[in-house]
């Protein structure tokens, strides 16, 4: 699956997922950052799945309806455990992220927001 990184989430996450096979572009190596409206038209041209630390991108695609190709937000991860974790979703849900869900993950649980409702609260599944 293509996968764009935003600058937030840890570097090391990009070689975990390019190790799981995905192909990962991470926005740390891109100077200066060109802002999350930016980010989320590049990963929806590059048709990549979006995945963040940053709650704004769920925002501009529910609340302002900015295309996307889905999006993952991690929320309380350690650095050191996103790009696993974030594998473990892609191999997970992979078919809702291409139909432009919205995922928020912690450690525990994953709430979705399918890309083809307007729920308010997105489906829990563990």
């Amino acid at each position: 699956m293509k996968v764009l990184l935003d600058s937030c989430v840890w570097g090391g996450a990009a070689r975990d997922l390019s190790e799981a096979g995905h192909d990962v572009r991470w926005m740390g190596e891109t100077e200066p950052d060109p802002g999350d409206t930016a980010i989320m038209q590049q990963a929806f041209e590059e048709n990549r799945v979006l995945v963040t630390l940053d709650k704004d991108f769920g925002e501009l695609a529910i609340v302002y309806g900015r295309p996307h190709r889905g999006i993952i937000r991690l929320v309380g991860l350690p650095g050191r455990r996103q790009g696993i974790h974030c594998a473990t979703i892609l191999a997970r849900y992979g078919a809702e992220l291409s139909e432009g869900a919205i995922l928020t993950a912690t450690a525990e649980r994953i709430r979705i927001r399918p890309g083809d409702t307007q729920m308010d609260a997105g489906d829990d599944r563990a």
